[in-house]
This record gives structure tokens, sequence and C-alpha cells, in this order.
């Protein structure tokens, strides 16, 4: 019976240590997460993570600029775009230099969330509706992501250069 005793003690001293090395051992595991997860961000995304837009085309973009009609509300001095009369025509801003002033993914926010930034002026300048929002429709639902890249890579090739007519 005092074997039996002394072996139960045994076994309870055991799964102690085990119980502190197995607690040792998620403590350190938990460190360990909490010091990647620091350095990474949560599920492994490094904390300066930022989306990067793909490389664009402007060729392909000139096209899409044709295709979706920007034209009608935009105009780019230098291009020559079908021509538009009636209450469509400058209803947007001119586009020429537009790349001197915003970066490419400020240029495609603008295709996608046309209320994300809203300039003061615009309201001056009729390209604001009556709602205080942007006249513009997001193009969310009709681009693809490569469709606006490559949008906004035209819009931002232009840097205010003068352009052949097309």
């Amino acid at each position: 019976m005092v074997k039996l005793k002394n072996i139960f003690v045994l076994a309870l001293f055991l799964i102690s240590i085990g119980g502190v090395s197995f607690s040792t051992a998620c403590s350190k595991d938990k460190k360990g997460k909490e010091m990647v997860s620091q350095q990474t961000g949560e599920h492994g995304m490094p904390a300066d993570w930022k989306f990067t837009m793909p490389h664009g085309d402007p060729v392909q973009g000139r096209k899409i600029f044709v295709e979706m009609e920007c034209y009608k509300c935009h105009e780019i001095k230098g291009e020559t775009f079908s021509a538009v009369g009636g209450a469509e025509k400058g209803v947007g801003p001119e586009l020429s230099e537009i790349a001197g002033i915003h970066p490419v993914e400020f240029i495609a926010e603008s295709i996608i969330n046309p209320n994300a930034v809203i300039d003061p002026e615009d309201k001056e300048k009729g390209y604001l509706g009556d709602d205080g929002k942007s006249k513009m429709p997001d193009y969310n639902n009709l681009l693809t992501i490569q469709q606006v890249s490559d949008l906004a890579a035209y819009l931002a090739s232009l840097k205010g250069q003068k352009h052949a007519v097309h």
C-alpha cells in the first residue's frame, strides 16, 4: 500500500512538473506569437503594408477612357475625342495636368470612389450635385482592378504635356 501511495505521489509530482513545462512552453509560444504579431501585424501582414496597384498600361487606359465615354464629362487638353455637347460637357474637371498634382493611387481612388476626397471648390465649379456629392458615378462595379489601373496609368501619363490628336 505504501508503494502504491509513493507511486501515486510520484505520478502527481511528474504531472505537476509536466504542467509547469507545458504552461512555460505555452507562455513562450504566446510571447513568440506576440512578437511576430508586432512585427508583421495581424495574420502575418506586415505592419506597414498597403495595397499596391497592379502595373497599368496607359495605352489600354486611353482605350478605356474612350469606351467608358469619360470624355463626355472630362476634357483633356491636347486630346481629341468624339464631339460632346449639351449638359454633359464640362461636368467634371479638365484632366491634362492631373499627374502633376496627384499620385496614381489617388487617381485610381477617384475613379472607384469619387466621393473619397471632395475639393471645397468643386461646388463652385459645378462638379457637385445638390447633395454635396460628386456628380461622377463610381466605377466600382463597372471596371476591373486592372482596368482601373490602366485608366489611372493613362491619366498619370498626361503630366500636362501636349498630346497628339488621335
